[in-house]
C-alpha cells in the first residue's frame, strides 16, 4: 500500500484532539478560519503542545486576512509569530508572501526561512494566488520549504486537479505537494489517484450548537466577516478517520 500522510486544519486545541483521535498525522492550527486562516494564540499554541501526543503541531504565520502582501510592521509580527511558535515546541510553521506583481517575496521568505530554522516550513495557499505557479514552484524548491499547500489554484483541490497533477510531476521527489482545501471522504481517493499526490490537508469539521439558552441573534460580533454566534464548527474523530479510511482501505 502507498504511504500517504493527512494533516487536519485545526481551528482549535479541541479540534487538535479530535484530529490525533482520528488519526491524523499533523494538525495545522489557525485562528481566523472565516478569514483563511490566521495565527493562533500563545495560549493555543502552548496547550496543543501539551496534548499531541502521536501528532505533530504546526503553526500557520499569518498576521490578518486578506492578501499575502506584507507591510513591514507585519513582517516584524510575523518574525516574533516564528520565534513564539518554535519556543513553545512547534514541529512546523505555515507562511507564504508575495509582492504586489503576484510573484513569491524573496527576499521576505529568506528572512522568514532563517527564522524558522529548524522546523519543518510549509509554503501555503498563498501560491494558489501566485501568477506564475511554475516559476513559484521551483523558486520555492530553492527556499528550502518542505511542502506546498495548494489547491491547483482553483477553489477546491479536486476542481485543482489538472494542475496538481502537473505540480506533482514537475516536483519530483524534490518538494512534497500537500492537496488541501475542499478534501474530504468522498474526494480524497479521487484525488490522489488523478494527481499522484501523497499528502492532504482536510478539515473534517461538524458544527457544534451552542449551549447559550438565552440568545439575542439581532447582535453580532463580527464586522465584515459574519459568522453564527450560536454554533461552530469543530473538527470530529469519527470525519477524520472516515476521511484517511476512504484511501487508506482502498
Amino acid at each position: 500500500m502507498e504511504k500517504y500522510l493527512f494533516e487536519v486544519c485545526a481551528n482549535s486545541v479541541e479540534s487538535c484532539l479530535a484530529a490525533q483521535a482520528g488519526g491524523a498525522n499533523r494538525v495545522e492550527l489557525c485562528a481566523g478560519i472565516p478569514e483563511g486562516g490566521t495565527t493562533p494564540s500563545f495560549g493555543d499554541i502552548a496547550t496543543a503542545r501539551e496534548v499531541l501526543k502521536e501528532t505533530r503541531l504546526h503553526v500557520i504565520i499569518r498576521p490578518r486576512g486578506g492578501d499575502f502582501l506584507y507591510s513591514p510592521l507585519e513582517q516584524r509580527i510575523m518574525l516574533q509569530d516564528i520565534e513564539n511558535a518554535k519556543r513553545l515546541g512547534a514541529d512546523g510553521v505555515v507562511f507564504g508572501c508575495l509582492t504586489p506583481d503576484g510573484d513569491i517575496d524573496l527576499p521576505l521568505m529568506e528572512r522568514l526561512m532563517e527564522a524558522s530554522e529548524g522546523m519543518s516550513v510549509t509554503f501555503h495557499r498563498a501560491f494558489d494566488v501566485c501568477r506564475r505557479p511554475l516559476q513559484a514552484l521551483e523558486e520555492i524548491i530553492a527556499l528550502g520549504c518542505q511542502r506546498i499547500l495548494t489547491s491547483g489554484q482553483q477553489p477546491t483541490a479536486e476542481q485543482g486537479i489538472p494542475l496538481l497533477k502537473e505540480l506533482q510531476e514537475k516536483a519530483g521527489e524534490r518538494i512534497i505537494l500537500l492537496a488541501g482545501c475542499g478534501v474530504n471522504e468522498k474526494n480524497i481517493a479521487r484525488i490522489a489517484r488523478e494527481t499522484g499526490i501523497h499528502e492532504f490537508h482536510f478539515s473534517a469539521r461538524e458544527e457544534v450548537v451552542s449551549g447559550m439558552q438565552y440568545r439575542n441573534e439581532a447582535v453580532s460580533m463580527g464586522g465584515t466577516v459574519h459568522i453564527s454566534e450560536y454554533a461552530r464548527p469543530v473538527t470530529t474523530t469519527r470525519r477524520v478517520a472516515d476521511t484517511i479510511a476512504a484511501l487508506t482501505t482502498l
